[in-house]
């Protein structure tokens, strides 16, 4: 009997708990439409006071809720200062200019994270040939940047230099769950440094759908209106906001075992022939890594693990991502870092 490969390709492939299907099951619910859906209010206020925001809003994923960010902080012809590796920029089907007629302008970073003196000379002049620069993403954790904490002092200090400039602030906070469980800061203290903060539940934090972008009480009115034009508006939804609140109550806290749970497939990673830590020691529970092109490739070593048990994912040429997350014990993580090592060996130089 084939046993169940162990998947680390995201954090996004977790299952509810019995816990979780169970609070979903029980959710009292309404159409959200007609702002009648008690659990989505609930989750709603919850993350806004979380966040240290006037209002929130839940919609279906992580993808929509930035893209509605950029709708509602710009105009057509208006351009985005972004990390060239952020999710906005390269994961989410050129949403900017597809969705907001809005162009991204695209900076190298250090692991996904820019200086302010990266950003200085990058507003475009007041003049009518230019487009007009409105707006600043930031990722924290930075996916691309191997799950990096966005050091505090560099937000504080681009957030202040936007702000002296006329521009709004956005943060892609998929995971800004697991920077602040890894540094102890405060959410709000975080989300404070933007004018909108998304945060994303199906993720780390194991809930089966739904991210919550929080602003003041005239962006998410504006926000609301934005949803309903990209297909976001739900109706008895509150069985999803369930799921979310439930991660609030029994799973925010735990991140800190998937980071523990990285390092363990970090350090088998670091010390295994062929392979190479992207980034280094991992931060949190993404550990990005390359192999040896003499071994043929991204996909071939991810399909020789997969023949072994194990599952991560090939997201370049020798480029590959291993995530640890609710459904990975200390043993699998155990297990996982043996079958990286076994199946390396087990591996001869293409050619």
């Amino acid at each position: 009997m084939m046993t169940t490969p162990i998947d680390m390709r995201s954090d996004t492939v977790t299952k509810p708990t019995a816990g979780m299907r169970a609070a979903m099951a029980a959710a009292e619910v309404g159409d959200d439409v007609f702002g009648e859906d008690p659990t989505i209010q609930r989750l709603e206020s919850r993350v806004a006071d979380l966040l240290g925001k006037e209002a929130a809003l839940y919609v279906p994923s992580g993808t929509m809720s930035n893209q509605i960010g950029v709708r509602v902080h710009t105009q057509p012809g208006d351009e985005l200062l972004i990390e060239a590796t952020s999710h906005i920029y390269v994961w989410e089907a050129g949403g900017p200019a597809v969705l907001s007629g809005v162009t991204c302008r695209t900076i190298e970073g250090d692991a996904g994270i820019l200086d302010v003196s990266q950003l200085e000379n990058k507003i475009r002049p007041g003049n009518d040939h230019y487009v007009r620069t409105r707006l600043v993403c930031l990722e924290n954790t930075h996916n691309r940047g191997g799950g990096r904490v966005y050091p505090l002092d560099k937000i504080a200090a681009i957030s202040a230099w936007a702000r002296k400039n006329g521009l709004a602030m956005h943060l892609d906070g998929a995971r800004l769950w697991n920077a602040a469980v890894k540094t102890g800061i405060p959410l709000r203290e975080w989300a404070r440094h933007f004018d909108s903060v998304s945060v994303c539940f199906s993720k780390g934090m194991g809930a089966p759908v739904g991210s919550t972008l929080a602003g003041t009480k005239d962006f998410i009115t504006k926000a609301k209106r934005i949803r309903k034009l990209f297909g976001g508006a739900m109706r008895q939804a509150g069985v999803l906001a369930a799921a979310c609140l439930y991660a609030l109550d029994h799973h925010f806290e735990r991140l800190a075992d998937d980071h523990r749970h990285a390092q363990i497939v970090a350090e088998a990673i670091a010390d295994t022939p062929g392979l190479r830590l992207e980034f280094g020691k991992p931060e949190t529970n993404l550990i990005w890594f390359e192999c040896d092109p003499a071994l043929g490739g991204a996909k071939i070593v991810a399909e020789r693990l997969k023949a072994n048990g194990l599952l991560v994912a090939s997201l370049g040429p020798y480029a590959m991502r291993a995530c640890t997350h609710l459904d990975i014990s200390r043993s699998q993580a155990e297990q996982a870092a043996d079958i990286l090592r076994r199946t390396l060996r087990s591996m001869t130089p293409v050619g």
